[in-house]
């Protein structure tokens, strides 16, 4: 496939390009949704040169998904690029529909990079709200630029950058639906919290939050370096110091595919730090309860 012509006035696609060049090795998947985000990621990869392959993920969630996926393969190739459409089932999960779709895509997408890079399109836009989604949640998180072979090179580059950079480059993003829904919280914290936040401290909020964001996803990665569960945990293990306790109540978590909150996490650490013969802990939605028998916790079916 010959290379395209990349405009030689691109500003915002300049940005993009310089925030990918410290990621440009190897061969990675990126993980297509047609949005502008995805779309400015993987031309910003093929300008630089990077042998990537786009997996566009059909959650097949709204009429003319197909259409929507076959589009995304189209601009995508317009760049000079490969892809492919995967088609995922989107069942009911504990976190809402958000949740599962999300579930999905990144099963789908691990499976189609056989162990390389998987590279996603999250901005700096999308570090700050998952830090206020985490604090709602009771449990602080960020997410980092690079996290075993899920890469993220743009939390450094705003969602108005990629928005401009398929203009200039003349492509057709997608605009989701949902992401006008207020119904999902993401959406009410872009459309509604996060501009009341600028309003109230006189400018844009954004990179604030997302520092802080990148901060707690390196202390959470920091404090949880070396962690292995398996199937029950020891008290025995939990008697360190609180953070690191934490952080092995959340890999558990993690391990069991159980729902992660901070009153979770802190009513299971009250297992080993305030015992006294308290029944079982709740996880969730979901139908698992955390239980301690002895030194020992364990979760079953409630």
């Amino acid at each position: 496939m010959s290379t395209p012509f990349w405009p030689r006035k691109s500003p915002a696609f300049l940005r993009i390009r310089l925030a990918v060049r410290p990621f440009a090795l190897g061969k990675p998947v990126i993980g297509v949704s047609g949005g502008p985000d995805s779309l400015a990621l993987v031309a910003a990869a093929l300008a630089e040169r990077v042998e990537a392959h786009a997996v566009i993920i059909d959650h097949g969630l709204q009429p003319g998904s197909e259409t929507i996926a076959a589009q995304a393969a189209r601009q995508v190739e317009q760049c000079g690029g490969t892809a492919s459409i995967v088609r995922v089932d989107v069942a009911t999960h504990q976190g809402g529909l958000e949740a599962a779709a999300r579930h999905a895509r990144y099963k789908a997408l691990f499976h189609a990079a056989d162990g390389a890079e998987i590279w996603v399109g999250h901005t700096m836009d999308d570090q700050a709200e998952t830090l206020l989604l985490g604090a709602l949640r009771g449990r602080v998180t960020g997410m980092q630029s690079r996290n075993g072979q899920l890469v993220r090179p743009l939390l450094g580059v705003r969602r108005s950058d990629t928005l401009e950079a398929c203009r200039e480059l003349g492509l057709a993003a997608w605009q989701d639906p949902h992401n006008q829904d207020t119904r999902f919280r993401r959406v009410a914290i872009r459309q509604e919290i996060i501009p009341q936040l600028s309003e109230l401290i006189g400018g844009d909020c954004v990179p604030a939050l997302a520092q802080a964001g990148e901060e707690a996803a390196l202390t959470n990665s920091y404090v949880s370096e070396g962690i292995r569960v398996g199937d029950t945990l020891a008290v025995a293990e939990l008697q360190v110091h609180p953070a690191r306790r934490r952080q092995l109540i959340v890999a558990w978590l993690q391990h069991h595919n159980a729902q992660v909150t901070g009153a979770t996490i802190r009513a299971i650490e009250r297992l080993v730090t305030d015992w006294h013969g308290q029944g079982a802990v709740l996880v969730g939605a979901q139908s698992l309860a955390v239980r301690r028998i002895g030194g020992i916790l364990s979760m079953s079916d409630h």
